[in-house]
């Protein structure tokens, strides 16, 4: 496993939900960014981000390390769950907060 590889791997297994994104939380450097992160904070759970534009390695090692060509990317206990437009399919259907609920990812307090 790469340096890059062992990173991302360490940081999507040591945090119950991980977003990796363009930008902050409170500034979103790109439109699907901010739309996961509005879906996120409307789930109300705590969560880690990732500004893949602060590191060239994460940015291009996240894609490889996922088999998923665009960011956003969203993790959950570890586990792939895809982009921003997966993430509002989800969100819209009821899925995405119900596997929020039964994975026990703490709510913000």
């Amino acid at each position: 496993m790469t340096d890059v590889n062992s990173r991302i791997s360490d940081l999507v297994t040591s945090n119950d939900v991980v977003l990796f994104m363009k930008g902050t939380p409170l500034f979103p450097q790109c439109g699907f960014s901010a739309r996961a992160i509005a879906i996120l904070d409307h789930c109300g759970v705590a969560y880690e981000t990732v500004d893949v534009l602060q590191d060239m390695e994460i940015r291009q090692g996240i894609k490889n390390y996922s088999d998923w060509p665009t960011i956003p990317q969203l993790y959950v206990k570890g586990e792939f769950l895809g982009g921003s437009d997966i993430m509002t399919e989800m969100f819209e259907a009821g899925e995405l907060q119900q596997m929020l609920n039964e994975s026990g990812v703490a709510k913000v307090a």
